[in-house]
């Protein structure tokens, strides 16, 4: 009976020999460029909608921009309805993220005004004045 390990690695060879594998080289070649088609489009959209990425609140406020117009322009009906409770559950979310960073940046701001400790210090109360 193989182990989980020479079964996990006998699949990686596996695919590893089918990615190279000459008799493969059209549906490889396909693949690549398929790929390069997905990042292309990506790029393009991105500029298109003016999407500034999902690692910001910024960026995820004006994905659902996008989405509760797309959402409204839909024609009547359950999909529409699901769209619309969906992007305004995960606008909700949204607000409230913007918020509590909001205000755990006044706290720290008011913290730091208010000791006067070395803002390079791990723990400020162990800061030396």
């Amino acid at each position: 009976m193989p182990t989980a390990i020479s079964s996990r690695s006998s699949t990686t060879c596996d695919s590893w020999a089918s990615a190279h594998d000459p008799e493969r080289a059209t549906e490889a070649a396909e693949a690549r460029r398929l790929g390069g088609l997905r990042r292309r489009k990506e790029g393009t959209i991105a500029v298109a909608y003016d999407l500034p990425g999902l690692d910001s609140v910024d960026g995820i406020r004006r994905l659902l921009e996008i989405v509760s117009t797309d959402g409204l322009g839909m024609e009547n009906g359950v999909p529409r309805l699901r769209a619309l409770i969906s992007t305004a559950v995960a606008a909700t979310n949204l607000l409230k993220v913007g918020e509590f960073e909001e205000r755990l940046t006044a706290l720290e701001t008011a913290v730091g005004q208010r000791s006067g400790a070395d803002e390079n210090a791990a723990f400020p109360a162990e800061a030396t004045p």
